[in-house]
Order: C-alpha cells, then sequence, then structure tokens
C-alpha cells in the first residue's frame, strides 16, 4: 500500500492495535499485517518512531518485560489514549463512509 494512503491514519491503526493487548515493537507489525490479510506490511522502521511518538505524547506507555527470551518494551494505551483511539474511531467511521458513497 502507498505510503500516503496511511499518511494521518498510522496512529489510528497503532493505538488500535494494542488495545485489546500490550504488545511490543515487533508484535504490534505482525499484528497490523495479519489483521489487515497482509495488507499492512509495515517495516520496523516506520512502526518503531510512531511508538515512541505516541508515548512522547501520552496516548502509549511502556514498560520492560522480562517474559521473553530477551528483554522488550511493551506499549498500552493510557487513560488519554484511550480517548484519543475512541475519537480517532469516530472520525475514521464519518471519513470512510463519505469516501465509500463517493467513490462506490
Amino acid at each position: 500500500m502507498r505510503g500516503e494512503v496511511l499518511r494521518g491514519h498510522l496512529d489510528l491503526l497503532i493505538l488500535a492495535t494494542v488495545d485489546r493487548d500490550p504488545a511490543h515493537g515487533y508484535l504490534v507489525v505482525e499484528r497490523l499485517k495479519e489483521r489487515s490479510g497482509g495488507v499492512l506490511g509495515l517495516a520496523e522502521g516506520t512502526v518503531y518512531p510512531a511508538l515512541h511518538r505516541l508515548e512522547r505524547a501520552g496516548l502509549l506507555a511502556s514498560s520492560w518485560s522480562k517474559s521473553d527470551a530477551r528483554p522488550r518494551r511493551v506499549y498500552r494505551l493510557t487513560r488519554r489514549g484511550r480517548a484519543e483511539l475512541a475519537a480517532r474511531r469516530d472520525e475514521w467511521k464519518r471519513f470512510s463512509g463519505a469516501v465509500k458513497a463517493v467513490v462506490a
């Protein structure tokens, strides 16, 4: 998928990916790919900077997990992140419905 199609939607996708279950960066990449049927095969170099930016914005929090073979930084939604996700989901529903009405 072309990068310009994702522009502006990556934050929503990442927030939705860690909504139910916290995840480390590589797992976020894998979930996006799996849940999108392979369409969203994003590079780690795209996802990791977005995770860091979302954490700096207070939408994600992270902690080190030692349950895997090696320590990994695991990201989860904050209260503010949950509110942002809800707002972005509503916005996405309105936007995608409008686009569908125009191009269908």
